[in-house]
């Protein structure tokens, strides 16, 4: 089996078959970073098919300066943060169609839960969004973070603490 940067290659000397191997070693990754976002296969899938696209475009011009793995998170993160964008405005003109929440159903509670931290996620500023998101998502550590997003380190831990500090705010406010 080869390795991304081997398969990278292969694809920038004309070599299609070597994307649909990057793809197959790359696709539970990516599917599973939007399914957590999501919570719904349909999105998660067309996610990740958005993420294959822009890869097969951009990547003829990879330069291997930073890791491939580098370079698809990001390409993952901007994914998500449209995605997120796009549906909160999408939330805000249904707002009159969500379910009364008066009774308490324990089924539905942690879907809830759920629901109101990605709502509250999508409210915060870009910088913090995007460390949130590869934090809860990934389980990177800041070094990472900082890798991926080109901030420094502390900068990431900053915009995480900030983020949570308005994320507890605004969901003990709900």
């Amino acid at each position: 089996m080869l390795s991304n940067n081997e398969l990278i290659e292969k694809f920038q000397n004309g070599d299609d078959k070597a994307f649909d191997e990057l793809i197959q070693n790359n696709l539970n990754n990516v599917f599973g970073f939007f399914m957590k976002i999501t919570r719904d296969e349909m999105a998660a899938e067309d996610l990740a098919q958005d993420v294959f696209m822009k890869l097969y475009k951009n990547l003829k011009n990879f330069r291997h300066d930073s890791n491939f793995s580098t370079y698809l998170y990001r390409i993952n993160t901007n994914t998500a943060n449209s995605w997120i964008t796009r549906n909160k405005w999408k939330n805000l003109l249904h707002l009159d169609q969500t379910p009364d929440r008066g009774e308490y159903d324990r089924v539905n509670e942690a879907e809830w839960e759920r629901k109101e931290l990605w709502d509250s996620i999508s409210k915060l500023p870009k910088k913090q969004r995007k460390v949130v998101i590869l934090r809860l998502t990934n389980s990177l550590s800041f070094r990472e973070i900082s890798n991926i997003t080109g901030m420094k380190e502390g900068t990431a831990k900053v915009n995480f603490h900030h983020a949570l500090k308005k994320l507890k705010e605004d969901l003990i406010d709900e």
